[in-house]
């Protein structure tokens, strides 16, 4: 049996391929398409490499079976191949054909409308809104910058919602066609043979978002306000909706298991573990939970962002590989999510660190970052001793000794069970 989670070089975002099922009838879900460049340079290649070595199992002119296609995260960095993928589908492209089962997604519009929540007179939020409108204003504050980067890449959503459609892609079979979200007492969803737990969005905060949404939409119209870019970031800047737009899953296939974390805060997926009953909360050792969760694969949320973990989500959840997909941009991986992975597990136990990119090219681009970000009359230089991954790791010498880097046009496989056949 097969259940292997395959890496690609994403630049700033993820792209993943999980394969399991048997070797005979091997089963693939594709998780995020990453940003512009990403399916061209490496993921193409290797849906590529895949068909053509199975093409001899299909029948003739099939494309590619990939069971699910899941947009964990609206932002770019996690749909813009997934849509370059679906265009070429639709456009008959003859060197890579696919065939999707379903899309699993949940757009920006239907997060905040659904037929869950009575919407009364409330269209779409941003109909009216290009997403370069969100891409000209200027944030305020980190969180300001993370909802802007959700908002403008809203209409992409509703491009590849458009597209899956016309190429029959199954939206959200997991849930019946609705939103993809986590409820108290749901149970896991087997896909064949896999089994699924969402983990997040939680319910309870996304029916309390739509709430809120249409309470807004009503009192805009009530005053004759129109809805502008700078509104919508007003009025969605205090909000939950960055940690509301990913998908979290829990997977295990044959006794193996991987958590996909999306983008989503460390304290959110701590939350919903314990909500799924996987995980028990701190001081409830009555419940007969563990305490500590194991999982064989944790695809760090957020590209290893320090702003969506802390320590004690590395006491609580422990893995046997981090998987950290980031090339420096906008300073991830952070050297202080590595530094709390590293206080939490020390070099003793067992596990490995799989980086998408080489040390020093991320060090790079988190340099360049940190550069930009001072003050343009100060002549700052990167103070690489306190600040890099390489000092941190040089300095360390058995943690560095557990990182794997992806390399480029060769399969990164994490097996659990039986090598995938490339």
């Amino acid at each position: 049996m097969i259940f292997s989670l395959e890496v690609l070089p994403a630049g700033k975002g993820d792209c993943l391929l999980l394969h399991y099922g048997s070797s005979d009838r091997p089963r693939l879900m594709l998780i995020d398409g990453g940003p512009a460049g990403v399916y061209q340079n490496a993921l193409k290649d290797r849906l590529t490499q895949l068909w053509t070595s199975r093409r001899d199992t299909l029948d003739d002119g099939a494309g590619l079976p990939i069971d699910v296609v899941l947009v964990s995260h609206i932002d770019d960095d996690h749909i813009h191949g997934i849509i370059e993928l679906a265009e070429e589908q639709q456009d008959n492209n003859p060197d890579l054909r696919v065939s999707v089962t379903s899309l699993w997604h949940n757009s920006f519009d239907d997060l905040l409308n659904t037929n869950q929540v009575p919407s009364g007179p409330s269209a779409p939020i941003l109909a009216g809104i290009d997403g370069t409108e969100f891409s000209a204003l200027q944030p305020q504050s980190p969180d300001e910058a993370e909802l802007l980067h959700l908002l403008a890449s809203v209409p992409q959503g509703r491009n590849l919602r458009k597209l899956s459609k016309a190429l029959d892609w199954s939206p959200n079979d997991i849930s019946g066609g609705d939103l993809i979200m986590a409820a108290a007492g749901a149970e896991p969803v087997e896909v064949d043979g896999l089994m699924v737990t969402v983990i997040g969005p939680m319910r309870e905060e996304l029916l309390a978002l739509q709430k809120q949404h249409d309470k807004w939409i009503k009192e805009q119209i009530r005053l004759g306000r129109p809805i502008t870019a700078e509104a919508v970031l007003a009025a969605y800047s205090d909000t939950s909706v960055p940690n509301l737009s990913s998908i979290v899953l829990l997977v295990e296939f044959n006794g193996g298991s991987m958590l996909l974390t999306g983008d989503a805060s460390g304290d959110k997926i701590l939350e919903g573990l314990e909500m799924a009953s996987r995980l028990g909360k701190p001081g409830e050792q009555a419940s007969g939970l563990p305490e500590v969760l194991e999982v064989d694969i944790l695809k760090m949320q957020h590209h290893g962002s320090d702003r969506n973990v802390d320590s004690d989500f590395f006491q609580r959840i422990t893995a046997r590989h981090y998987v950290f997909s980031g090339d420096g941009k906008h300073g991830n991986p952070e050297r202080a999510t590595l530094q709390m992975l590293l206080g939490a597990r020390g070099t003793d136990d067992d596990y490995a660190i799989h980086l998408t990119y080489e040390i020093a090219d991320i060090d790079a681009e988190r340099a360049a970052e940190w550069l930009r970000k001072q003050p343009r009359n100060v002549g700052a230089e990167w103070p690489a001793e306190d600040l890099s991954l390489a000092a941190l790791f040089d300095a360390h010498p058995d943690f560095k000794a557990k990182v794997q880097i992806v390399q480029p046009g060769q399969p990164h496989l994490l097996d659990l069970l039986e090598p995938v056949e490339n």
